[in-house]
């Protein structure tokens, strides 16, 4: 039906190619498969490249397995999946390495209180190295903020709930910006112009289109798109329609018309190709599209008739010359770009970066502060002039219990705002701008000195309305075991977080936790009383509530006297020690100061973020090692099945 398609215009690679080929990357994938668990295909013997200094739009319905091609053209397809067949860079089996590609994902996952120059800046300190001065980087970032149009924006906040700033396209031309900083020869672009109107659309595609132009590298680009208009269309020198995970045509988007033409669905007069393309080999709706609509013949056998065309044309022809002729010639191997900003730069721009966002979101710090020292106020007022009488034995317990559990609970109120900031770190992650171990490091410097005023300002007023201790000596300890608890929560939502991703789910998580912990802390229940298998042994002494009870109790007693209520006729002593309230009353351990207790806290929050920091390195590697399994395990297969 389309076998006399004209051959595809510049097919050969030309002076094209030559001009690009010692500098540009050539992406060319043959008989590609790939399966999810259960063996259901999502991607089904796929064959097709991409040139240098082009875009190729990939297209098709919802669920046809774009973003899928996508992320498996990247080498960023998931564990659960297979893949079977070849991907070649330059005619060679490589590794896209870190500076030579760049992935803009469909979510704008950008830190919302940084301004446009802040956000572009800092990701230039990351991604670039340290022989670069920084008047070249700031130079850098600048330039390339300018030529994606965004200069009038550079001191505008990007902004997000809640927060005015950018618009959709202009965020989504943020992304772009961070991503091709380090001048990337392939790009690949996940859905760019989803959710923006057509003028935004048109407006973030045509300055990709003009980068090759702008900075003469012979760029790849690649990009899954959901129903582009015409003139976001012809923007695009290849089309890759897709429908059910197979190619119904591949070629020049000049020549898709012809195609459809040939084979019995013209697009009409006045109507976008690509709306046209999309509606004949869409069949989610057939049920309520007109009957009249492409002879009335159903979509599935349209899809099948378009398929087998294409299989059998002159056009498909020339695509495999195409790739073969592209192996043929090869190119050089991608050179791994080690070239990357150093440990301690990376630890100091994150942390200045983290910094500034916490300082700038409210919901991060500053309106916990604002709850704690409205409830420190009610707290101290309950507990106003708490004396030395015996009585008071029993509320100075009761007070440290609430500072030691709910006081540190609410700690949990600033996961929101660290999920969004984990969103950020998953795709500089994924990009390779830096690691996990700079992420932790410049997390827990930033967070200091707001854990350290939170800490110091209710813990102040909590101290001396109550007229507890007297000493410097014992307030400061007070303050810092405060403190020690504040960064554990946090340091346990964080390894929540890595876990749990959702917000919601992550608070629910994380709160159901802290209350098993606060439970057997050896205050509700005293720790001799606890039931020994699972509660005594071993969550008692994994929660932190006990070292935290334990150290603000014999920073509180030990040192006192207090009256005693048994009778002095029984031979007591008409006072009671601190010690002995310990020992008797509270069950306290005695063996060892308060400062261990301290030094046990501090060393679970390096423990915990330690095992955040693990659990996000052994997942990548999870992830790798499945990855090559299922891989592995599909090309035996394949090859016993051509056997």
């Amino acid at each position: 039906m389309a076998e006399n398609l004209n051959p595809m215009p510049g097919s050969d690679t030309g002076s094209r190619s030559n001009r690009f080929m010692e500098d540009g990357v050539f992406l060319t994938w043959d008989d590609l498969w790939v399966t999810v668990a259960g063996g259901r295909p999502i991607l089904q013997g796929l064959a097709g490249y991409a040139h240098p200094g082009e875009l190729l739009a990939i297209m098709g319905p919802s669920g046809c397995g774009k973003s899928t091609l996508l992320d498996t053209l990247a080498g960023r397809q998931g564990p659960k999946t297979r893949q079977g067949g070849d991907i070649l860079i330059n005619g060679r089996k490589q590794v896209l390495a870190y500076g030579t590609s760049a992935y803009v994902t469909q979510d704008d996952a950008l830190i919302s209180t940084l301004t446009v120059r802040e956000a572009v800046y800092y990701s230039a300190q990351l991604q670039l190295p340290d022989t670069m001065a920084k008047s070249e980087k700031n130079e850098r970032a600048e330039m390339t903020i300018r030529e994606m149009g965004l200069q009038d924006s550079m001191d505008t906040r990007i902004g997000g709930w809640g927060a005015k700033g950018l618009s959709g396209g202009q965020k989504r031309r943020v992304s772009i910006c961070i991503e091709i900083l380090t001048r990337p020869k392939l790009l690949f672009l996940d859905e760019p112009t989803s959710g923006l109107d057509s003028a935004a659309s048109y407006y973030v595609m045509s300055r990709i289109a003009s980068m090759n132009q702008k900075d003469n590298i012979g760029r790849t680009i690649i990009a899954s798109i959901h129903q582009p208009s015409a003139e976001v269309f012809q923007l695009f020198a290849n089309l890759y329609l897709l429908s059910a995970g197979k190619t119904v045509y591949f070629g020049p988007v000049s020549a898709a018309n012809e195609f459809f033409a040939l084979n019995g669905f013209p697009c009409p007069s006045l109507r976008n190709p690509s709306d046209h393309f999309l509606k004949t080999i869409n069949k989610d709706f057939e049920k309520d599209i007109e009957l009249g609509f492409a002879n009335g013949i159903p979509t599935q056998e349209v899809i099948d008739i378009l398929v087998k065309s294409y299989k059998s044309s002159d056009i498909y022809q020339m695509v495999q010359k195409e790739i073969a002729q592209i192996c043929k010639q090869g190119g050089g191997a991608l050179q791994k770009n080690k070239r990357r900003s150093g440990l301690f730069n990376q630890c100091h721009v994150l942390t200045r970066r983290s910094f500034i966002n916490m300082s700038r979101d409210l919901g991060y710090y500053w309106l916990r502060l604002g709850i704690y020292i409205s409830l420190s106020i009610v707290l101290g007022s309950v507990f106003v002039h708490i004396g030395m009488d015996n009585g008071s034995i029993q509320a100075r317990g009761s007070l440290m219990m609430f500072v030691a559990s709910f006081l540190t609970f609410m700690a949990i109120g600033g996961f929101p705002s660290f999920v969004e900031e984990m969103k950020v770190f998953e795709r500089e992650r994924l990009n390779g701008h830096y690691g996990v171990t700079p992420f932790v490091i410049g997390n827990t410097l930033s967070a200091l000195p707001f854990l350290a005023l939170v800490a110091l300002i209710p813990g102040a007023i909590t101290y001396f309305l109550p007229r507890l201790h007297p000493g410097y000596q014992h307030f400061l300890f007070f303050v810092i075991i405060i403190f020690a608890c504040m960064m554990l929560v946090e340091s346990l939502m964080m390894i929540v977080a890595s876990v749990v991703p959702n917000f919601l789910m992550g608070i629910i998580v994380g709160a159901g936790i802290q209350g098993l912990m606060i439970l057997v802390g050896g205050f509700f229940r005293l720790p001799s009383d606890l039931p020994k298998p699972v509660f005594k042994f071993p969550l008692y002494y994994i929660a932190f509530h006990k070292y935290a009870y334990q150290g603000l109790f014999k920073n509180e007693f030990v040192g006192l006297t207090f009256p005693n209520n048994v009778q002095a006729g029984n031979g007591s002593s008409p006072t009671i020690t601190g010690e002995e309230i310990l020992k008797q009353t509270w069950r306290i351990e005695m063996t060892y100061s308060k400062w261990v207790d301290l030094a046990i806290l501090f060393a679970m929050v390096v423990l915990y973020r330690t095992l955040f920091l693990i659990i996000i390195k052994t997942t990548e590697k999870k992830k790798a090692v499945i990855g090559k399994f299922m891989s592995a395990t599909w090309k035996d297969k394949a090859q016993v099945t051509k056997g």
